[in-house]
């Protein structure tokens, strides 16, 4: 591999099969599903060994890129570039943006794309067949991997691959894509030994990718150029231009790109892939008792198989249960039989529907500053448990339809409260009129907790005004 190789991780993604964990400000790439990590950190910690590997462009949304930063800060990964999207368009111009992000830094870049949520276990064979790829991709080649497929699965694509590559072992031509098939057509596929699935991973030259890019695909192209050529700087993020990209046609680089180029190659790979995309993948991929049980948390089972349980915040216990998933978290529970869980983003459906939080955070919301989390609330009352990290501060803000108490468990903050600014110390409290100017920081090295109630006639989170804000928030 003489070329560097510029990893694209691909940010975006509801997960929303994977209910209750995953939701839409913390959806399952950011989750410890599988290892203590999140799956992006075990994607991107997945990268090293490989040479010449330059630092991972991160493609995300706006809602995502305060948590992105701070995952690659917790593994100490610093981030080659962090683009956001302002809508999603699919993953075509994301990886489009991508290349021309890698271009800037690397007229002869190399792009491995890779999706932030999905597990491979054996790295080993993984890098090899990366470098292999990256070799395949230097003679003008776009080049995706087909995973070996061990059962007739209905629910991926697969890959026909044709003749080999001359001089590229390993290599194929691509004959065809093949969309999710049935049963009996995923049973002649398997019986065939030519197809694979297909797993949505690209190794790609990136001025070669944009080339046939603009020929197949050009309104993509074009929308992606003129919203990198228009995007802005924002603290270390590059934001591409909202009304360029939102004119962007949505596809995705297989049906823009990869099934109409002549120049599509497949490896076949078997690297112990899956792409966790329910709850019954998860059962599959996860260490099982005697029993065939998978658990995590603080779970006791009793006379139960086959079963997934998870206890996020409490005591869990199971019996005379068979083949199903239960999950626990803080603010719902979710019990399915294995074989039905693909419903659960039905529920999902049902929860944004009727406009519950439930779908879309848990009661512990991650902020730039720190996270903040529900205790209880009532009729005009709420309180919050609030962490502040060393070093960071909240908006300088104001609210109509509240009033707000502080108290500070540990550590010191420093107050803003009109033109006062005050230190409140541990024990100590502080009182927010409402329609005050207001700021809370922690100037300490240790991190600032605090019990907010809060006190008015509407108490959501959209009654903020902000008249100055580090991170640049709305």
């Amino acid at each position: 591999m003489t070329s560097t190789l510029h990893p694209v991780i691909l940010c975006g993604g509801s997960g929303t099969r994977l209910w209750p964990m995953s939701r839409r400000m913390l959806p399952k790439q950011f989750l410890p599903l599988v290892s203590e990590r999140s799956m992006l950190q075990d994607t991107v910690l997945r990268l090293s060994g490989l040479e010449r590997c330059a630092g991972p462009i991160l493609v995300s949304n706006n809602e995502h890129r305060f948590l992105v930063g701070e995952q690659m800060r917790e593994i100490g990964v610093a981030p080659g570039a962090q683009v956001l999207e302002p809508i999603g368009r699919n993953t075509a111009p994301a990886v489009a943006a991508a290349a021309l992000s890698a271009l800037e830094r690397d007229p002869e870049a190399v792009l491995l794309v890779l999706a932030a949520d999905h597990l491979i276990r054996d790295v080993y064979r993984f890098h090899d067949a990366v470098r292999a790829a990256a070799a395949v991709a230097a003679i003008g080649k776009l080049v995706t991997f087909g995973i070996k497929p061990s059962e007739a699965a209905t629910g991926y694509g697969y890959i026909e691959r044709g003749d080999a590559l001359p001089g590229a072992v390993g290599a194929y031509e691509v004959k065809r894509f093949v969309e999710k098939p049935d049963r009996a057509t995923a049973e002649g596929f398997l019986a065939s030994e030519r197809f694979s699935w297909n797993s949505g991973m690209f190794v790609l030259g990136a001025r070669r990718y944009l080339e046939e890019l603009e020929r197949l695909a050009p309104a993509i192209s074009a929308s992606v150029r003129a919203a990198w050529d228009e995007a802005g700087r924002d603290l270390e993020f590059r934001r591409l231009d909202a009304e360029a990209f939102a004119a962007c046609p949505s596809d995705s680089i297989d049906y823009a790109v990869m099934e109409r180029t002549h120049d599509a190659a497949v490896i076949p790979v078997d690297i112990g892939w899956s792409d966790v995309g329910s709850w019954s993948t998860l059962w599959e991929v996860s260490a099982k008792d005697e029993r065939q049980n998978a658990t995590r948390g603080d779970v006791h089972l009793t006379d139960s198989e086959g079963c997934y349980v998870r206890a996020e915040s409490r005591m869990l216990s199971v019996i005379g249960a068979k083949d199903l998933v239960i999950v626990e978290t803080d603010d719902a529970v979710l019990v399915a039989h294995r074989e039905k869980v693909q419903a659960v983003k039905d529920v999902v459906g049902h929860l944004n529907r009727a406009n519950r939080s439930e779908a879309v955070s848990h009661r512990r919301v991650y902020r730039p500053w720190g996270w903040y989390e529900s205790v209880t609330d009532g009729e005009r009352y709420q309180v919050k448990r609030i962490m502040v990290k060393p070093g960071h501060s909240l908006s300088l803000q104001m609210h109509h339809h509240r009033a707000e108490h502080w108290v500070v468990v540990s550590g010191t903050a420093r107050v803003t409260r009109r033109d006062e600014v005050v230190l409140v110390a541990e024990n100590e409290s502080t009182y927010i009129p409402l329609g005050t100017k207001h700021r809370l920081e922690n100037p300490g090295k240790m991190p600032l907790f605090l019990v907010e109630v809060q006190s008015g006639s509407y108490l959501g989170e959209d009654d903020i005004v902000r008249f100055e804000d580090k991170y640049k928030r709305d």
